[in-house]
């Protein structure tokens, strides 16, 4: 059951994060502005949800900040005629948003307890338990992907699994910087560009291959 308290601290989230960082799309202020993001997080750990920063899911793996997750949301432009992909479930607060408004969901996740808690708190998912960088080939093409973290790289499984003019958004890690990033697939490739500077915790699987320096 929602407290008092914590509808007003989700009230509070939305005016003073979203709105004031220009997050204007309906739907997504009024599923951030619904949704408890409390749900979504580990025992102890609710007095941090609505907080302008990534918190700690366990095994490493963290919730990002609201305010990355509606401008990821906002310029994915999702319909309600998508098939999207979201990698990277976590416990499954970005595809209880997304669930409610993409034709059709699939979620990836690579850890098992956050899976398992993905399942619990969102009903019906349908989510592929196995490598980010994989992907869900089952289903593809995608419309949409959104990879729901900061990667350094996107892998060739994943960028063929979105269709010819679909679009990506993603967390980009260059160093210690970490961006918002989005692109559109043509010509059989995607040339993701930056959009935003924000925080965003990064995703295992996506690392680019270090190279030797003699």
């Amino acid at each position: 059951m929602q407290s008092a308290q914590s509808e007003t601290t989700r009230r509070h989230m939305v005016d003073s994060q979203l709105r004031t960082n220009g997050i204007t799309t309906a739907w997504i202020v009024k599923a951030m502005g619904e949704l408890p993001r409390e749900n979504f997080l580990p025992a102890g750990k609710e007095a941090f949800a609505y907080l302008d920063r990534s918190v700690p899911l366990g095994n490493g793996r963290m919730l990002n900040p609201p305010l990355a997750t509606a401008e990821m949301l906002q310029i994915a432009e999702v319909s309600d005629s998508d098939n999207v992909l979201l990698i990277g479930a976590g416990t499954g607060y970005m595809a209880a948003l997304l669930s409610g408004r993409a034709g059709k969901l699939v979620a990836v996740e690579s850890d098992a307890d956050l899976a398992k808690t993905a399942r619990t708190n969102v009903a019906g998912l349908n989510l592929v338990e196995g490598g980010l960088g994989e992907g869900a080939d089952k289903d593809a093409p995608y419309n949409v992907i959104v990879i729901d973290g900061a990667v350094e790289q996107l892998p060739a499984a994943i960028e063929a699994q979105l269709a010819e003019g679909g679009r990506i958004v993603a967390g980009l890690a260059e160093g210690p910087v970490r961006r918002l990033a989005v692109g559109t697939k043509h010509g059989g490739h995607v040339a993701l560009r930056a959009f935003a500077d924000t925080e965003v915790a990064s995703l295992p699987g996506f690392e680019r291959a270090r190279e030797f320096v003699f």
